[in-house]
């Protein structure tokens, strides 16, 4: 009996370890705003915090790519989060040594969440907003896929195992969402295509409720119109993916 007991035990250890396969996130706020005409920079991001290859490759991703949004001046090197905010709030006042007068406080406001995880993949989705100066700011969105069993992160192109045949999908929900005739060019309601042909955006990411293509203000419309967004469904991208994701 207490062989059985010890053996059920066991068991029960493997399949809670083997179904609990979702990373562990602390969330990270940083409010570098130092005084009333400084520039605003907050950013609230999810770490990583176990000791696994796939969550240093996330953390340092994320790193990566906030240096990216925040770093202002291409010829200087940021080798931190910290650093970018410097150059950033570098950039402000320059600036407004050139034009006391005219030059409004800055802005960097980035959020980052964990939109979708499963055995396989996890995707970060970041939500940036930054005024510079100008009529108004620029709003976007980055989505960061994962593969955590070959702990790396992924481009886009490697979400698909046809990924001709997922654009063919795409577009089809695209015209349908967007009211665009099959017959038609794509823009010929308005939107903003090169070459007049339809294309994946930039941004595609694992949500909750499916592959999302985001193409951000600017990308195929106008500013006025904002990001233009499509959910796919799991169920009807499966057939797609590289890998299969819970549904």
């Amino acid at each position: 009996m207490k062989r059985t007991i010890q053996t059920l035990l066991i068991v029960l250890t493997i399949i809670s370890c083997s179904e609990d396969k979702t990373l562990t996130f602390e969330p990270l706020t940083l409010d570098e705003t130092r005084c009333s005409e400084c520039p605003e920079v907050v950013i609230h991001i999810p770490v990583a915090v176990e000791n696994q290859e796939i969550a240093k490759t996330i953390n340092t991703s994320i790193k990566e790519e906030i240096i990216f949004i925040l770093n202002y001046d291409d010829e200087t090197d940021a080798a931190t989060i910290k650093d970018a905010v410097k150059n950033f709030s570098d950039g402000f006042w320059e600036l407004k040594k050139l034009y006391p007068e005219e030059a409004t406080v800055w802005e960097a406001n980035i959020e980052g969440i964990v939109s979708y995880e499963d055995e396989t993949y996890i995707t970060i989705e970041l939500n940036t907003y930054l005024f510079t100066g100008g009529a108004h700011g620029y709003g976007s969105k980055k989505f960061l896929n994962f593969d955590k069993i070959k702990n790396q992160e992924l481009e886009n192109w490697e979400l698909f195992q046809n990924r001709d045949d997922f654009e063919v999908l795409a577009e089809e929900k695209f015209r349908t969402q967007e009211s665009i005739p099959m017959d038609k060019n794509i823009n010929s309601t308005g939107f903003m295509f090169d070459s007049d042909s339809f294309y994946l955006p930039e941004n595609i990411g694992f949500t909750a409720e499916g592959i999302q293509l985001h193409y951000n203000p600017y990308e195929v419309a106008s500013y006025v119109d904002g990001p233009i967004e499509v959910i796919l469904p799991f169920k009807e991208v499966a057939p797609y993916l590289a890998k299969r994701t819970k549904s």
